[in-house]
């Protein structure tokens, strides 16, 4: 480990830390420590980092702002590279950031503006620009991809930076190019805003934070932990109870809220260790103090065999499981 540790120093310089636990750098606060720790926080600093693990034959992973993801309590074995371009920019009605800077803080400042479009994010905790980006992030029925204008992103493969406008993107639910293809590296964003009044922006904000207080738990989580359902899907499989959910208008945008789902399979609550299915919503897993990915990972097993025996449905991870 040594002898790598050095190459790694002598190419990446004092930033480059052995043995940090990754726990604090999570929205869950659970995870075991990365061999090798570098912060990027210039063009150079991303393009060297990424051309010596290469040469190295080193695994490597890109973190952002930490939320939805798990990382496994042994840690990571290879090099956790932390995206910490976190500028963010105004100019007339477009905000120009960092991959690395604070979606709520982007928001805030947007919002300060006079300037609307992000104001579904206000209460979204860790999320950063760029990961925000690369999973199409959204709610109430607000995605990335309504405001995404220009994206800079590292291409591995050729270790140098492309420019993608929306549809280079290829956005979808949850999805992005960035998400399907490990060639990239967010690094800047350029969103398009627009222009409203304050009023209209305040109501809009005391909408999501109501919501969110309402639907949301305060324990520590990594956010929704499986994907939605298709209706048509889940309609296939169980349809009595797609009739019922569609009848009362759960059904949004063609999908079933997996949370709906856990809670219809009675798994509210549910504990094992410090990690606890949210009494608030289903699809969180809430880390109640001392939880481990042992524990999250056990609830999530239990949650997908109930809800494949009880509906006929394969839930699908949302969040990354990083170390395992």
């Amino acid at each position: 480990m040594g002898d790598i540790f050095l190459k790694l120093k002598n190419e990446l310089g004092e930033k480059l830390k052995r043995d940090e636990i990754l726990a604090p750098y999570t929205t869950f606060k659970i995870g075991g420590p990365a061999r090798y720790f570098y912060e990027a926080n210039s063009e150079q600093d991303i393009i060297n980092a990424v051309k010596i693990v290469k040469k190295l034959n080193i695994t490597y992973y890109i973190l952002g702002g930490g939320s939805n993801i798990l990382i496994s309590d042994s840690g990571f074995n290879g090099l956790i590279i932390k995206i910490g371009n976190n500028w963010i920019a105004i100019k007339d009605n477009k905000i120009k950031c960092g991959a690395g800077a604070s979606l709520v803080k982007a928001a805030r400042l947007s919002i300060a503006n006079n300037l609307s479009g992000l104001e579904w994010s206000i209460g979204i905790q860790g999320a950063t620009i760029g990961g925000a980006v690369k999973v199409n992030a959204e709610a109430f029925n607000s995605p990335m991809s309504n405001i995404v204008e220009i994206v800079s992103a590292l291409n591995i493969k050729k270790n140098k930076f492309e420019i993608f406008d929306n549809k280079d993107c290829k956005f979808n639910y949850r999805q992005s190019i960035f998400k399907d293809n490990n060639n990239y590296i967010i690094w800047e964003t350029e969103l398009k805003l627009t222009k409203a009044s304050s009023n209209k922006i305040k109501k809009l904000i005391k909408e999501s934070i109501n919501h969110r207080n309402k639907k949301y738990p305060k324990f520590p989580s990594a956010g929704s932990i499986f994907k939605n359902i298709p209706y048509e899907f889940f309609k296939k499989n169980s349809k009595e109870l797609a009739d019922k959910l569609l009848n009362a208008g759960i059904a949004r945008l063609g999908n079933i809220g997996a949370g709906l789902i856990i809670e219809k399979a009675r798994l509210k609550g549910k504990a094992i260790g410090g990690a606890k299915i949210s009494l608030e919503h289903g699809n969180f897993i809430v880390n109640t103090g001392n939880a481990t990915a042992e524990n999250v990972i056990m609830l999530i097993s239990i949650i997908k065999q109930k809800v494949r025996a009880n509906y006929g449905i394969q839930l699908e991870e949302e969040i990354e499981l990083v170390g395992f």
